[in-house]
């Protein structure tokens, strides 16, 4: 009987320290890391999604970053196709895959927790549906797809229309599916919320201060609309809000705080769900590496 392969993944909310820890292990263990991360896949979206710096890499090879234009759509698909892709080419250099990131639905999408809906898009749909608002389309998700509307953005857009898309096809999200052939032993990073909402608050301010408004500026400059801009969410909406002159600098600031503590949570309660994930208070729990260790020898 064949082996499975063996998947490292790490999950937990913003600001968690996750990305650090996948590049310790990674050096520990001869591992490659791959982003799991719903902005972080496009190109030039790098200050406002926190993207890893070619420093923060530390010569440790990183996968499913820079590999869409942000003017286009990257679904959760597209990510499990290159992601797997990704993981066949670590392992045939006997490397270990490491899955790192914050977007829960494309994780359980690439180890197989969920099955993606094989609904094709449907155009005079999305055509009612764009006149409305998020707040909106987010009410119709949670009459008709209460599981799905727990784990949305609800102002993200372009996923509740797609959400909405598949209840009218499927009439509801999809169900959990046998596990694709991984052996995957799964780490979250949970610091304490009071802690976590410290982490966020700095993060903001060094993203601020490495340019993140330069940068959505450049990005608007290049073609990207503001309307694209506002559907890729959170970071990005305010910026672009700000830029339209419709909030202050301060305003945004103070709307990005509460927005990112919201997802945050979000975040967790999405992944407290798994029971399959050994939770820590830090990256630096010495007992991580003692559970990597174990479950590499099995």
């Amino acid at each position: 009987m064949l082996k499975k392969q063996k998947i490292l993944v790490i999950v937990g909310p913003t600001a968690s320290g996750k990305s650090a820890l996948a590049v310790s292990l990674a050096r520990k263990y001869n591992g490659e890391i791959i982003s799991a991360d719903s902005r972080q896949v496009y190109r030039g979206l790098d200050i406002g999604t926190g993207k890893v710096t070619k420093r923060e890499m530390g010569n440790i090879p990183h996968h499913m970053l820079d590999v869409s234009s942000p003017k286009k759509a990257f679904s959760a698909d597209d990510f499990v196709r290159a992601a797997r892709r990704a993981i066949d080419d670590i392992s045939r250099h006997g490397k270990l895959p490491i899955v790192a990131g914050g977007t829960g639905f494309y994780i359980d999408a690439l180890i197989g927790r969920i099955a993606l809906p094989d609904v094709p898009p449907n155009p005079a749909l999305r055509a009612r549906l764009e006149k409305k608002t998020a707040a909106q389309l987010f009410a119709m998700l949670k009459r008709r797809d209460p599981r799905r509307a727990r784990t949305i953005e609800p102002k993200h857009k372009r996923r509740l229309i797609r959400a909405l898309e598949i209840a009218a096809a499927l009439g509801k999200s999809p169900s959990p599916r046998a596990a694709v052939p991984y052996d995957t032993l799964w780490l979250g990073i949970a610091p304490p919320l009071p802690e976590l909402d410290e982490k966020i608050a700095l993060r903001l301010r060094v993203r601020m201060k490495r340019g993140m408004i330069s940068e959505a500026k450049r990005l608007h400059a290049r073609g990207l609309s503001y309307k694209r801009m506002e559907e890729l969410g959170l970071e990005y909406r305010s910026l672009a809000r700000f830029l339209q002159g419709e909030i202050t600098q301060e305003q945004m600031l103070e709307e990005l705080k509460h927005a990112i503590r919201r997802y945050a949570r979000k975040q967790i309660a999405y992944w407290k769900r798994n029971q399959n994930i050994e939770w820590f208070p830090s990256p630096a729990s010495k007992e991580i590496t003692t559970q990597v260790r174990k479950w590499l020898k099995r």
